[in-house]
């Protein structure tokens, strides 16, 4: 029992997180990042598209852009930014994030999969850490994507070890993370919180937070998100795996 919750040395030594949008790291997992330098970033959904929709899309009219801003180019300088003050380096893979699509259609898990385990090999990191995947479009198929990874990682040898976090924000909608727990329990990856050792100080996290103004307007405005990133509750994270031996039938009952 006393490794259980645990997370190792090596595990840590070359940490990814991957993030849906251009900052959803840091608000998820600022803390870790300050505590664990030199992780890499991968940002899933950080390219621009063709041509950015007029009128304005709500999300960066809020955000305090304006017609003919390129509002992707700023959101990877404030990226850029926000990762540099946490000493962490950032991946941007150019998918457009799903309002900018035509019908508002998420790119498909198949389709984000084999890029992102592509970027990943080329890293080879010992821990990959990916959201619960919650409510919004392109972070349920950030999660589903990462879930193929994992099991194209599977197949061979040298695997890194797999958690999810809580995604700023999403975990707070009544019911999705327990019913994202519930339906990861009840496939047998058995999540379980662990409890890496984390600077609970905030402030290398409030100061990268601090970077992405545009994105702090319309988290404001929707989420009062100032609100819930003060909140003392620590960044949380779980761990994906097989079932204690003898605890498989748990899952079924």
């Amino acid at each position: 029992m006393r490794t259980w919750g645990t997370v190792t040395e090596s595990e840590l030594a070359r940490p990814v997180i991957i993030s849906p949008h251009l900052d959803d790291a840091v608000l998820s997992c600022g803390e870790f990042m300050s505590t664990y330098p030199g992780c890499t970033v991968m940002t899933v959904f950080a390219g621009a598209p063709e041509r950015y929709p007029v009128p304005q899309r709500e999300w960066d009219r809020q955000s305090g852009f304006h017609d003919g801003d390129d509002v992707m180019q700023r959101r990877r300088e404030e990226d850029r930014a926000a990762l540099r003050s946490l000493d962490a380096s950032p991946i941007h893979l150019d998918f457009i994030e799903h309002t900018y699509n035509v019908g508002d259609r998420p790119v498909s898990p198949e389709v984000l999969a084999p890029e992102i385990e592509s970027a990943l090999r080329e890293i080879d990191p010992t821990l990959i850490l990916f959201p619960f995947g919650l409510a919004n479009p392109d972070h349920d198929v950030t999660h589903q994507a990462m879930m193929q990874v994992r099991d194209a990682y599977r197949c061979g040898d040298g695997e890194p070890a797999w958690m999810v976090y809580e995604d700023c924000g999403y975990k707070h909608i009544p019911g999705m993370l327990a019913w994202r727990v519930s339906q990861l329990f009840r496939a047998k990856h058995w999540p379980t919180p662990v409890c890496p050792r984390i600077d609970r100080a905030k402030s290398r996290k409030a100061d990268a937070i601090q970077c992405y103004p545009t994105q702090l307007r319309a988290l404001n405005e929707d989420w009062d998100i100032a609100i819930k990133l003060a909140a003392p509750a620590p960044e949380q994270f779980w761990r994906l795996e097989t079932p204690p031996s003898g605890w498989e039938r748990l899952a079924e009952s």
